[in-house]
């Protein structure tokens, strides 16, 4: 990464914005927070020189240059494996290859985690910015109704509407959209991190749970993946505290589906307080819901004799 003290402008192209670049900025703008913002079309500004970082504007690729185009020939290919079909580059992919790192230390990410989320955030929210930004992926194909609801489709939204000839309107509006953006970037990070936290106590509980069919959680927190990674087959259910009660959960059979390895009891569906008592035969039992994969209990207790009544219906 470049001297931080030596940066004292970060460019990128005026008028109308894009994803890429407002995302490029939410990276740049941490990174070098006393650095001034400058949108710019004019030659002295796209010009590579040791002060600037210049990104999505310039028809230049160079990293030792501090420059950060996409828009000229040939464009810049992300890397891959023979055979494979290289993808290009968004000025966020590049941003994100060469700054990635070092956002993720100035969010204080853990070393151990470094180069996990980075490539983690990277296939996940960096490649298709960069694929849509390219016109390689078309979020039409997710159907018409979704087209709209794509992260650059909502950036974008943001800009002023086209009779809007409100002095520096656009560049407040670039503000608005930073800011939203990096409220975005960064819950995407914490839920990266939080997620690995909760794999490390998810593997501990599996453990102490040996061959029994229900885990039991100290909170509610993501569990599929580390089940899956240890290949706990043997466990159908999963119990922990919510609030003042708590849940009984079922375990999906993969990421891609929802039909669950058991359903709760068919008896118990739509069922809640009194009725639920009665069917189950557990006092505190509150809530099944309708689809059979959650139910609700006031008690420890409860709940645990709710998992060992729906193990024993499998």
């Amino acid at each position: 990464m470049s001297n931080t003290a030596s940066i004292s402008y970060l460019v990128t192209h005026s008028g109308g914005f894009h994803a890429d670049e407002v995302l490029s900025s939410v990276i740049l703008t941490t990174l070098y927070p006393s650095a001034e913002l400058v949108r710019s079309r004019d030659a002295k500004w796209i010009s590579p020189a040791e002060d600037r970082i210049i990104y999505d504007v310039g028809r230049e690729f160079d990293a030792a240059r501090q420059i950060f185009d996409h828009h000229q020939k040939p464009v810049p290919l992300r890397p891959c494996d023979e055979g494979e079909t290289a993808q290009p580059f968004s000025s966020f992919g590049l941003i994100w290859a060469h700054y990635g790192l070092e956002y993720l230390r100035a969010l204080e990410v853990p070393e151990a985690h470094l180069e996990d989320i980075h490539a983690s955030f990277d296939r996940g929210f960096v490649l298709p910015i960069d694929l849509m930004d390219n016109g390689v992926m078309n979020p039409g194909e997710a159907g018409p109704m979704l087209a709209g609801l794509t992260l650059p489709a909502l950036i974008e939204s943001l800009k002023p509407v086209f009779d809007d000839t409100t002095e520096d309107g656009e560049d407040r509006a670039f503000g608005q959209a930073l800011e939203l953006a990096r409220q975005l970037v960064e819950a995407s990070i914490r839920r990266k991190l939080a997620k690995r936290r909760a794999e490390t106590m998810v593997r501990e509980a599996i453990t102490a749970t040996g061959a029994g069919k229900v885990l039991e959680l100290a909170m509610g927190m993501p569990f599929r993946s580390a089940v899956e990674d240890m290949q706990a087959d043997h466990l159908l259910f999963v119990v922990h505290p919510r609030g003042d009660d708590w849940t009984l959960t079922t375990i999906r059979k993969g990421g891609d589906t929802f039909e669950n390895r058991a359903d709760l009891p068919e008896a118990w569906a739509g069922l809640t307080d009194g009725d639920l008592e009665a069917a189950s035969g557990v006092q505190g039992a509150k809530f099944c819901h309708n689809g059979r994969f959650i139910a609700v209990a006031d008690s420890r207790e409860g709940i645990l004799k709710m998992a060992e009544l729906a193990v024993a219906a499998v």
